[in-house]
Order: structure tokens, then C-alpha cells, then sequence
């Protein structure tokens, strides 16, 4: 009897720590790597024209040449956060609804474009966007991952998580002569930059002011001088890239900086 029971608590143990390294029973992220599900509806857009890839809120440009591709979102007002929010990463996927979810699906996308309010409709009509509704608007490419297209408007849920990039920061160099903006993409962690500071050879680090989106800019004479970056995130995080543009760097120009852990 005592040789079956230890034979049997061996079993139990062997398998619960089989169990605790499969790949098929991963380990729950933590609390700061990705928040609760929280509900909201999502509608889509279909690309008639690849101009409606170009642009947007948050200042990204053409998302296929950015790295961002379709796997995208405008966020609603409550959502948006002035801006603030972009470059953040969501997860979504369709709930509440049989006929027209995917079940088991999910999807990730980057926040890198505002959904506008319309006050001319109730926020429970055409307004979908308008405060206080949560709301997703996706390419068709990446709702038909989660939903069948005919179901247009859908109940969702979401939540924040943590940004996979590849490749370091990117800093986009615009402006002209002491105008100087910088665009700062393919983020990864956090995923949206709460700040910014840039430093030339000849300089101490500068504090950026947003311009909008994540268009970062100061008045200051930088040309003929290698350039630093200093950004710091939405949760505390700071990185630091060393003379990520040559003293060469040109307006236009794009340079890979250091990456945030994912």
C-alpha cells in the first residue's frame, strides 16, 4: 500500500511539472504586461484607394512602408487620449454573437489613428465613435480574422498588451533649418512615448514638445552634428539610443535607435 502511494505521488508530481513547462499550457502574463478584457464594439473600413493607408492621427505615414501594415486601428475619443495612446497595442476578439464571430480567434493590432466623433447622431446610432463608447474602427483585412463582414458593427472585447516589434525605434528626422521634428515608430513594450529628448554633439539633452501624434519637434540648430535620443514611455521606461544619426543626417531621413523589451 505505501509502495502505490508513493508510486501514485510521483505520477501526480511528474505530470503537474510536465504540465507547467508544455508549450501548451503557458504561463499567465503578468498584470503589467497586459490588462483585463473590457468590452467595446468594432466596425471596418475597406481599402478603396491606397491613399486610406496613408496618414492618419497619429502621424505614421504610409503603414505598409512603416512596418504597421493592416494589422491597425482608429480608437474612439475615450480611447484615443488626445493622441497619447498611439502606437499602443490591443488585442481583440468577438464576443456575443454566434451567428457572426470566429470563435476561438483573436486579434492584435497597433492604435495609429483617431475615430472623429459625430455630434450629429446619438452615440446609440451613427455616432459610434462619440463619447463614452469604446470603439475600434479596423481594416476589413483584419475584422474578417475575428468576424464574418456582414456583421458591420460588432460587441468585442479588448484589452492593453505589450508591443513585439521588430528591429530598434525608429526616428524619422523632418523639418527645416532650426525646425527640427522627429517621428518616433515601430515602438515596442508600451508601445505609445509619453516623452522625449533629443541631443546633439554640441548640446545637452533637449526636451521635444509633441506636435501630434507621435510627431516630436523643438526649435534648435542640430545640423552637422550626431545625434541622441532619449524616450521614455507610458510606463516609466526609458531608453536610450547614442548617436543613432550621423553628423551626415539629412531632413527625411530615417535611423534605428535601441528597442524597449517586449
Amino acid at each position: 500500500m505505501q509502495t502505490r502511494r508513493r508510486l501514485l505521488l510521483t505520477l501526480t508530481f511528474s505530470l503537474s511539472t510536465l504540465l507547467a513547462h508544455s508549450h501548451y499550457f503557458p504561463s499567465t502574463p503578468s498584470a503589467a504586461a497586459q490588462s483585463d478584457w473590457k468590452s467595446a464594439r468594432a466596425t471596418y473600413y475597406a481599402t478603396a484607394d491606397p491613399i486610406d493607408a496613408v496618414g492618419g492621427a497619429c502621424g505614421y505615414g504610409d503603414l505598409e512602408k512603416t512596418g504597421y501594415g493592416k494589422a491597425t486601428a482608429a480608437l474612439s475619443t475615450v480611447l484615443f487620449d488626445k493622441g497619447q495612446i498611439c502606437g499602443a497595442c490591443f488585442e481583440l476578439r468577438c464576443v456575443d454573437d454566434l451567428r457572426w464571430c470566429i470563435p476561438g480567434t483573436s486579434i492584435i493590432v497597433t492604435a495609429t489613428n483617431f475615430c472623429a466623433p459625430n455630434y450629429g447622431f446619438e452615440s446609440d446610432g451613427g455616432g459610434r465613435c462619440n463619447p463614452p463608447n469604446s470603439h475600434f474602427v479596423l481594416p476589413i483585412e483584419a475584422f474578417e480574422k475575428i468576424a464574418i463582414w456582414k456583421a458591420s458593427n460588432m460587441p468585442v472585447q479588448y484589452r492593453r498588451i505589450r508591443c513585439r516589434k521588430e528591429g530598434g525605434v525608429r526616428f524619422t528626422i523632418g523639418g527645416a533649418g532650426i525646425f527640427v521634428s522627429v517621428l518616433i515608430s515601430n515602438v515596442a513594450g508600451a508601445g505609445d512615448v509619453a516623452a522625449v529628448k533629443i541631443k546633439g554633439e554640441r548640446t545637452g539633452w533637449l526636451a521635444m514638445g509633441r506636435n501630434w501624434g507621435q510627431n516630436w519637434h523643438l526649435n534648435a540648430d542640430l545640423k552637422k552634428q550626431a545625434l541622441s535620443f532619449e524616450v521614455r514611455s507610458s510606463d516609466g521606461v526609458t531608453v536610450t539610443s547614442y548617436n543613432v544619426a550621423p553628423k551626415s543626417w539629412g531632413f527625411g531621413q530615417s535611423f534605428e535607435g535601441k528597442q524597449f523589451d517586449s
